[in-house]
């Protein structure tokens, strides 16, 4: 399971790269609210199932109907993706479009995705046989567990901010680095 996470932990540094200097810093997604709900509402329930994962499988194994479930909140996300790369194509047509940088670390951050979803199906294979619960995970190094509580929480806020800030909430639709919210410019 310590390929698994760690593979899992370089998922979440290319998608907190994403998130903050795409969707952030150069698109300022949720500045733009309501005019791209579509995607910030995707990005947030795809945030809530890598929430999920970051903060229980370093720490529990899935057994029984519960890997069922995980592996039903794992093909949900798959299909929020895909949903995803076509909805940020037309939802972001008025502030630039999907920049070719991003688009190559979208196909990264797949086939990354790829090797970890190849790497824990072989242990839910293993858990499904098992009594339904949650039972304790074999030990990990302690910097797994760290950075996987720390993405976890990132990832949970950021689907939070996302999902708010697609509802128009403005407390959630201000520029992360602090720029003024009139300045509609991409930096690319």
């Amino acid at each position: 399971m310590e390929l698994t996470l760690t593979i899992m932990v370089a998922q979440g540094v290319l998608g907190a790269f994403d998130t903050l200097y795409f969707h952030e810093y150069v698109y300022r997604l949720p500045v733009h609210g309501p005019k791209v709900r579509g995607e910030l509402q995707l990005h947030s329930f795809r945030d809530f199932v890598y929430g999920t994962l970051f903060l229980t499988l370093p720490f529990v194994k899935w057994q029984g109907l519960f890997a069922l479930v995980l592996g039903l909140l794992i093909l949900l996300e798959i299909c929020i993706t895909i949903w995803d790369f076509n909805i940020e194509v037309i939802e972001r047509a008025h502030i630039g479009g999907v920049a070719n940088e991003e688009r190559g670390l979208h196909l990264i951050m797949a086939v990354v995705y790829g090797f970890f979803l190849a790497h824990l199906f072989p242990n839910l294979w293993n858990w499904v046989s098992l009594p339904t619960g949650f039972a304790p995970q074999e030990k990990q190094p302690p910097w797994i567990m760290i950075v996987c509580v720390f993405f976890g929480i990132g990832v949970l806020l950021s689907g939070i901010r996302d999902l708010a800030a697609s509802s128009g909430i403005k407390a959630f639709q201000s520029d992360l680095f602090g720029r003024d919210a009139s300045d509609d410019t991409n930096v690319t």
